[in-house]
């Protein structure tokens, strides 16, 4: 009796890449969809932290809603920003810098954009507040 493979190649290779994808190093960063708009048009994203304090504030995935709810309560037409840390371009420093004891991302550069995974829609609730998107659970 033949065994046949159960997984076609096209099924494997989307294993294999989902399989990375869990072992990826990701961090997250809040955006209007304006300025994401715009960095897709300019080629690459900066944000007014970068001239100002000369990093990308980013967050990992268990910060990002504390964040959101302490600097954009209310606020509509956020998007996140799934990045691949590997594929960034400058260095990331994970830095407690408001004597919080947690460590932060911080992007010490612009972002390119071919480190940006998936553009998360980040509306927040009715009572302004944010909670994390489904699509960050999978």
């Amino acid at each position: 009796m033949a065994v046949t493979n159960l997984l076609s190649s096209s099924d494997l290779s989307l294993s294999i890449k989902n399989e990375s994808n869990r072992f990826m190093k990701k961090i997250l960063h809040i955006t209007s969809l304006a300025e994401w708009e715009k960095a897709k048009k300019n080629g690459v994203y900066t944000a007014p932290s970068l001239e100002k304090e000369k990093f990308i504030h980013c967050s990992l995935i268990h910060q990002i809603t504390r964040v959101a709810n302490y600097n954009f309560k209310g606020r509509e037409g956020l998007v996140l920003l799934e990045i691949s840390e590997d594929k960034l371009r400058h260095e990331v420093k994970y830095e407690d810098l408001y004597n919080l004891n947690e460590d932060f991302p911080h992007l010490y550069g612009d972002l390119n954009l071919d480190s940006v995974l998936r553009v998360i829609p980040f509306p927040p609730k009715k009572d302004g507040t944010f909670e994390l998107p489904k699509e960050l659970l999978e």
